[in-house]
């Protein structure tokens, strides 16, 4: 039952966020940013509960991607810190993965197309990077780890199979972000 209305409280966050990106409403934009990132935190805590390594691995994860939300809100060195945050997280939930299921007896096949999304992706953002394109780098290295750790312990059945469409969402969204993000507003340009 309360995970309901957590899902609910996140739900109504999101659709808050999304009207105020709309509207310009800046004030509403960080205040539903926050309630969002809280209740995924939360809603792990939940769902986590008794979980071990793991869990605790996927609860930094969540709290290092929660900071990193709302430190994206920022430019110039709050962009930095929110940047290195979420990259940090993926970090937590590659070693989440790790525990769960040996590196050793990850999927390599998954490699392939991960790689070349990476590419891709780095080089449809290289442009736009400027200072950062290191960090990015590392970022996209880790963001595209994390996938490859959800997509083995899926494969294996280590974790729940929410896991890995979780990850490919969560890529497929840092991707939107990050192209969309420059071009939002010319004061807060990140790249």
């Amino acid at each position: 039952m309360i995970e309901l209305v957590v899902v609910a409280v996140t739900a109504g966050a999101v659709a808050s966020l999304l009207a105020a990106i709309r509207a310009g409403d800046r004030v509403q934009e960080v205040a539903s940013k926050a309630v969002a990132s809280a209740s995924f935190v939360a809603l792990g805590l939940l769902r986590i509960d008794g979980a071990g390594a793991v869990g605790s691995w996927i609860v930094a994860g969540l709290l290092l991607c929660a900071a990193g939300d709302l430190l994206l809100l920022g430019s110039g060195r709050s962009f930095d810190l929110g940047l290195l945050s979420f990259l940090l997280g993926h970090c937590a939930y590659i070693g989440a993965f790790a525990t769960a299921l040996p590196l050793s007896a990850w999927w390599r096949p998954a490699i392939v197309p991960l790689a070349l999304a990476g590419a891709g992706a780095l080089r449809w953002l290289w442009p736009h990077l400027g200072r950062r394109r290191l960090a990015v780098v590392a970022y996209i290295v880790a963001i595209s780890g994390m996938v490859w750790g959800a997509v083995a312990v899926l494969r294996a059945g280590v974790l729940p199979a929410t896991v890995a469409p979780g990850a490919i969402l969560f890529y497929l969204s840092d991707l939107a972000v990050a192209r969309h993000r420059p071009c939002r507003s010319p004061r807060a340009r990140p790249f």
